[in-house]
């Protein structure tokens, strides 16, 4: 089967795993391996969620700076989740990450018990 679209070389797939995105949430955290521009964040469950949605942002951290980036919050609907769930979201804008620093997804709203996680990243050298 031929896919849809052709992705570039210069493109990958990053990802990071989180033990909860519901009680306690524990953010998860990728290295950025060359200065790149994050053109879409997303996550997948690991089983659903049973109490709240949950809100991931998405920030790239310099040193002591951390920089929300723009169109990268997406939310994990509480209704109908299951594992396997996906949710993403198209960043526009505050989206470049230079080599060595960190890309993080941080969840907010959800509680009840601890739910994994993973969360990618696609990026694009630049």
């Amino acid at each position: 089967m031929a896919l849809p679209e052709l992705h570039p070389l210069s493109e990958l797939q990053l990802s990071s795993f989180t033990s909860s995105v519901g009680q306690s949430a524990i953010p998860g955290y990728i290295r950025a391996p060359f200065r790149c521009k994050v053109l879409k964040v997303g996550s997948l469950l690991k089983a659903a969620i049973s109490t709240a949605d949950a809100t991931i942002t998405t920030n790239i951290i310099s040193g002591a700076t951390t920089t929300a980036i723009t169109g990268g919050a997406f939310t994990i609907t509480q209704s109908g989740s299951a594992a396997g769930d996906h949710d993403n979201a198209i960043p526009t804008a505050a989206n470049i990450a230079n080599e060595d620093e960190i890309i993080s997804f941080v969840s907010t709203g959800s509680s009840g018990s601890a739910i994994g996680c993973d969360f990618y990243a696609v990026v694009r050298r630049v």
